[in-house]
């Protein structure tokens, strides 16, 4: 059975899809390791509270939450992951990644995880992927051992630079960057 560490950053409105898809996994067996931002563990909004959204990535993984920058460390040394998914990953935490910045839990939780070569998935949901987060995904799309979920505009009228990955292509993403393969094509058609 393989190990899969799954990471939350603040895209909250994404929340209902993204948890669909740890449930897909789950359900194809996969030992699930939930990791939550800061912001997503403590933060209540519009699309539910931290409570709700701890309770219910608990009761579909049943692993103890990584929420803290101590509890992220071991990853790499323990070689705890087969593979690391950050969904939805944010603007903040793509730039994070491209410049190397590890101040939050998730970005040590990739760090970490990255010095195995081992894959590091990527799903973004930013309002600025064409504006100024474009060449931090740009820098990514070049770093080895990061694969990107296949992401499109998701509201070119009222949202011109915004892009959200199809989530639903979380796990062929996912069993592509185990083979050490890129899922293609990356960007899509609007849904």
């Amino acid at each position: 059975m393989k190990t899969i560490g799954f990471a939350l950053c603040g895209s909250f409105c994404t929340f209902k899809e993204v948890f669909a898809e740890i449930e897909n996994l789950a359900a194809c067996g996969y030992n699930i390791i939930p990791i939550m931002s800061e912001n997503s563990y403590t933060c209540d909004t519009r699309f539910g509270d931290a409570k709700y959204w701890i309770a219910k990535i608990k009761e579909i993984t049943g692993n103890r939450i990584i929420h803290t920058i101590p509890d992220a460390e071991p990853i790499g040394p323990k070689k705890l992951l087969d593979a690391l998914i950050i969904a939805p990953c944010t603007g903040n935490t793509l730039a994070k990644l491209a410049y190397g910045i590890t101040d939050s839990c998730v970005t040590l939780a990739a760090k970490a995880h990255l010095r195995n070569a081992r894959p590091l998935i990527i799903a973004p949901s930013t309002n600025d992927a064409l504006a100024n987060a474009s060449k931090n995904i740009g820098a990514l799309l070049n770093y080895k051992n990061i694969y990107f979920v296949p992401f499109g505009q998701d509201n070119f009228k009222n949202k011109p630079t915004s892009m959200v990955a199809d989530f639903t292509l979380i796990p062929a993403t996912l069993d592509a960057a185990l083979s050490g393969k890129q899922i293609q094509p990356v960007i899509i058609e609007p849904k």
